[in-house]
């Protein structure tokens, strides 16, 4: 049998993360098998564990692959000459919620409450995400405030924390959307 190579491991390990979000997404997460996983993904059950230990280490997985999403976005918003301002950023955060993953994202924090391992995940998520909004404010500050670097980090907190904050908000609020309502206009 042929030996993977790293680009078709990452392309397998992107295909079995995909089919568990959208699983997580309809079943919940505790209600979600690998089993399930397994069907959704197309892949033999051994394929899966030949990537993932476990269904915690596919939330995690799941978990960063929303988050490198987002983190993508917020590195071009900090790096470009002209970042937007908070309430732009803001607005571009939430017009790329999307609902299946604001619907496993609040199950994940549903589970951090209980699981150890979950908590952890959700913990780090959500401080890299921070430290991502807190640098693409720092970067408006500097290059459209002309602040020096270290007054733009500190006058970038208190306002990272409310861009975050409203961006989870409108996250829970898509996330409780059932789907006809995703739809309508």
């Amino acid at each position: 049998m042929p030996r993977l190579t790293d680009a078709r491991k990452e392309l397998r390990r992107a295909q079995i993360t995909e089919a568990a979000v959208r699983c997580f997404s309809r079943n919940g997460l505790e209600r979600t098998s690998i089993a399930d996983i397994t069907a959704e993904s197309g892949l033999s059950t051994g394929s899966i564990y030949a990537h993932y230990r476990n269904k915690a280490e596919l939330v995690q997985a799941s978990a960063h692959a929303v988050l490198a999403k987002r983190a993508e976005a917020l590195g071009e918003y900090a790096g470009s000459d002209t970042p937007p301002d908070p309430d732009e950023l803001l607005a571009r955060l939430m017009a790329g919620i999307d609902p299946v993953e604001a619907r496993v994202g609040v199950q994940t924090w549903g589970e951090a409450t209980n699981n150890p391992a979950i908590h952890g995940i959700v913990v780090d998520t959500i401080d890299r995400m921070r430290a991502m909004v807190h640098d693409s404010v720092t970067a408006w500050l500097v290059k459209t405030e002309h602040l020096e670097s270290a007054e733009a980090q500190e006058r970038a907190t208190p306002i990272a924390h409310r861009v975050q904050s409203l961006y989870l908000a409108e996250l829970l609020y898509t996330a409780l959307q059932s789907p006809a309502q995703e739809t309508a206009p």
